[in-house]
Parts: C-alpha cells; sequence; structure tokens
C-alpha cells in the first residue's frame, strides 16, 4: 500500500527576522537613526500649519544632522516661496524651542 505520509511543514529558509522597530531599538546606530528621524517629523509638525495648506501638500521633512535641517521641496517654485518664507519659519522653531543653525531647502530630485 501506498499511504502517504503527513505533510511536512517545511521550514523558513530565513530564520525570524525582528521587526522594523524592535531592530531600531537595538541597534545604536539605528536608533540614532530613529532619532533623528522623529526629530525632522517634530519639527516639520511644529512649522506645518504656519505653511499655506497647497504649499505644504509639497513639501516634506529631511535630514537633521549637525549643519540644520533639510525641507524637501517637490519642485523649484515651492523651493522659491520656502526661501521666502524661510526666516519666519526659523524663527518659529526657535519660539518653539528648537536650536536652529538653519533650514536647507532641496527640491527633491524625481528618480
Amino acid at each position: 500500500m501506498n499511504a502517504k505520509s503527513p505533510a511536512k511543514k517545511s521550514q523558513p529558509l530565513v530564520p525570524d527576522s525582528l521587526a522594523v522597530a524592535d531592530a531600531l531599538m537595538r541597534s545604536a546606530p539605528l536608533a540614532h537613526l530613529r532619532q533623528r528621524l522623529s526629530d525632522s517629523n517634530a519639527r516639520f509638525a511644529a512649522i506645518k500649519t504656519s505653511l499655506p495648506a497647497a504649499l505644504a501638500a509639497h513639501v516634506k521633512p529631511g535630514p537633521v544632522d549637525e549643519e540644520g535641517w533639510t525641507l524637501l521641496c517637490a519642485n523649484t517654485p515651492v523651493a522659491a516661496k520656502l526661501r521666502q518664507l524661510q526666516p519666519r519659519l526659523e524663527e518659529l522653531l526657535r519660539q518653539q524651542g528648537w536650536q536652529v543653525i538653519g533650514i536647507r531647502i532641496k527640491v527633491q530630485s524625481r528618480t
């Protein structure tokens, strides 16, 4: 008789992996990256309400480093308007307790 053996469960090819949040918490370099990302998002939340809605839709928070903070723009006209608002945005951040070295405004390349 040809009896079928019970189906074997295949072992995963990759061992159990960590969730991204767990990996970020366990690795010092990734934890530092997570902190910078959180810092950038908090800064953006602090200024977003002072941006015109049509403009804010085309701006994203960029990296924070020792030289300042970057705002990423969808196109050149948005960057030009942000440059006009830059002194006001820097002052708004200072008023909310942020250490502001400067805000860099860059057009995000579409690749």
